[in-house]
């Protein structure tokens, strides 16, 4: 069964770190993936280097905006892209289109009207209040062709809304990571902390992931001057690059902030890093302070690193952590609560290793990628067989339509030369 998956982005943050490891997973004998993605960014050079062939086309620029400039410019990238990926669609004939966004979905949707082909939109944000928003619901609820996952009940609550058909069609499978990536290692731990010059009577905390506002790295850096006061021998570590928009000068205010509050090398920003589980390793406790938070990826690795977790209880997060038993929870956006909860923990070796315990065998049991791959290419054959069974011609049909279109363009062209020589 061939399954396109289209990405709207070549960049590589949360969602393409999932898509990769499903490539790597799939089975090969049931199922014959093709990428489609942008050339600007890594996207394409990690997906060939799992022996996966990729196909270009525009990236999509789309915001939400009410600046009529900018509404143009990015209607007329979608219109471009959406092109760009139908011509794909026409050529590879895939039976599924797994969208790995919300962006790819209507991308996807929109480029196989009239073709046929199923289209699978992996919910991975939550939508933001917003008209556009409600258009986006309607467009995913008269497209009978599309299905969704959703990486969490939050998500899939957030995105069915009011609309009723929704409900029957985005069904939940919740994110996994590949266990033998993040896991314990002897003797990593104090490799790192000699590798980053942190000393064994610090303590470390770390935030891990993209730098952006709702990430929360600079609320964190207000708490964590808080926490210097009880706690002096503590170091915050910030790992993480910024990826889109203007979050190039957030990291500028994060710099700012922290001269502005005197925390010196009690902070270190790192940037981004491939050896992300031994870092992890070095913390003795990770926070996620995101004000919006999806899932949570990073939660299910530092668990499965002997990393204790401490999680704003927002979205997806109060999915994986239990407060108290694998995790610590604390009100989002709460900055004093934050403080307290990492001078609390410091002051608790045991209730630190009771937490790692349990949020080893959490991950272990429901968060390994065999669960996940199994539910998922579950779905690709639910979906896909049953596209097979009412559909078998239908992609045929929309090529040969495709085909005689670009002919007769193409004929028409050669018409109008011919004229203008005479």
């Amino acid at each position: 069964m061939k399954i396109l998956f289209y990405n709207h982005t070549g960049k590589v943050s949360g969602a393409e770190h999932l898509l990769l490891m499903i490539l790597s997973q799939l089975d090969r004998d049931r199922f014959d993936p093709v990428v489609v993605c942008p050339r600007e960014g890594t996207l394409q050079t990690m997906a060939e280097g799992l022996a996966v062939p990729v196909e270009t086309v525009a990236g999509l620029e789309a915001r939400f905006t009410w600046r009529v400039d900018r509404l143009t410019r990015y209607c007329k990238s979608f219109y471009q892209t959406v092109s760009q990926v139908r011509r794909k669609v026409v050529s590879l004939e895939p039976v599924l289109i797994h969208a790995n966004s919300i962006r790819s979905g209507l991308v996807a949707t929109a480029a196989t009207l009239g073709l046929g082909t199923r289209v699978i939109w992996h919910l991975h944000d939550l939508l933001p209040r917003h008209p556009l928003s409600t258009a986006i619901r309607g467009f995913a609820c008269f497209s009978l062709r599309s299905r969704m996952i959703a990486v969490s009940q939050a998500v899939a609550g957030n995105f069915r809304g009011a609309f009723f058909p929704l409900r029957k069609r985005a069904s939940v499978i919740l994110n996994a990571i590949d266990l033998n990536k993040f896991q314990p290692a002897p003797d990593v731990r104090a490799a790192k902390r000699r590798e980053l010059e942190l000393d064994n009577t610090e303590f470390v905390v770390g935030i891990i992931g993209q730098i952006t506002p709702r990430k929360g790295p600079l609320q964190l850096l207000r708490a964590f001057a808080r926490v210097l006061v009880d706690l002096p021998q503590a170091v915050l570590v910030i790992v993480g690059a910024p990826l889109f928009n203007r979050d190039h000068e957030y990291l500028d205010l994060l710099k700012r902030t922290a001269l502005e509050l005197g925390l010196g090398r009690s902070v270190r920003i790192l940037g981004s890093r491939s050896d992300v589980a031994a870092v992890m390793q070095s913390f003795d406790l990770l926070v996620i302070n995101s004000s919006v938070e999806p899932f949570g990826l990073v939660a299910l690795e530092a668990m499965a690193c002997n990393t204790p977790v401490l999680a704003a209880a927002t979205g997806g997060l109060c999915e994986i952590v239990e407060h108290g038993k694998d995790g610590w929870l604390f009100p989002p956006g709460d900055e004093e609560s934050l403080a307290a909860a990492i001078i609390n923990l410091s002051r608790q070796p045991l209730l630190r290793t009771n937490l790692i315990e349990e949020g080893r065998k959490k991950v272990a049991l429901n968060f390994g990628a065999e669960r996940y791959m199994k539910e998922l290419q579950d779905f690709y054959l639910q979906v896909g067989n049953a596209a097979i069974a009412a559909t078998p011609n239908r992609n045929a049909m929309g090529r040969k339509h495709f085909t005689q279109r670009r002919k007769e363009a193409k004929a028409q062209r050669l018409k109008n030369t011919t004229q203008v020589v005479r």
